[in-house]
């Protein structure tokens, strides 16, 4: 422990990463396996750490940020959302008419898949039936683990819209501020984008 204390040695568990510094460095250096490696040769004395896996699955119920903040976690996903003061609205370029597309063909195991799919977010209410003149296919992609995905396709109405005209925040810019955090609240996740 003296030479990890000489050495301003920081063993953080959770990101599973060893940072070495002096008091003067405002900033960390992390090695690489071939550089603890040859650290490890030069040092008569050293310790091997390694991960444990644990094949235990969390209860949601038992977890610190959600007994903390019951209200984000809610048993049962509300109804409709109340009327706020500021709708959402698509601009579209002037004249242009509703557009309806015709449905992708399906195979009756799709087709199967999409009625079990549409049920259960009717039955969530997350979806509600529609007589809008404006409408786009579905289609069911693949997934890794073998099940389908519901994907709509909107890219006709896309070509139909006024597009934003500001630039976005750079991805690597997003990412270096997020380095050290932990828990990100909902400001943390509005303010990446304004």
């Amino acid at each position: 422990m003296n030479w990890l204390g000489h050495k301003y040695v920081h063993i953080n568990c959770y990101d599973k990463s060893v940072r070495f510094s002096t008091p003067e460095e405002e900033g960390d250096s992390r090695l690489s396996a071939r550089q603890l490696r040859k650290l490890m040769q030069e040092v008569p004395m050293f310790s091997l750490m390694a991960p444990l896996s644990i094949e235990t699955q969390a209860i949601i119920e038992e977890l610190q940020v959600v007994c903390e903040f019951p209200e984000v976690f809610p048993d049962e996903i509300p109804d409709v959302p109340p009327e706020r003061e500021v709708e959402f609205a698509i601009d579209l370029v002037p004249g242009t008419r509703p557009v309806s597309m015709t449905p992708h063909r399906m195979s009756a195991s799709e087709l199967s898949e999409l009625h079990k799919q549409l049920e259960e977010l009717l039955e969530n209410k997350f979806v509600r039936p529609s007589v809008s003149p404006w409408g786009a296919p579905v289609l069911l992609v693949k997934k890794k683990d073998g099940s389908m995905r519901l994907c709509v396709d909107y890219r006709q109405l896309n070509k139909m819209k006024i597009k934003n005209k500001y630039p976005l925040p750079r991805t690597d810019d997003l990412m270096d501020q997020l380095v050290d955090a932990r828990v990100f609240s909902k400001i943390d996740l509005r303010s990446g984008y304004h």
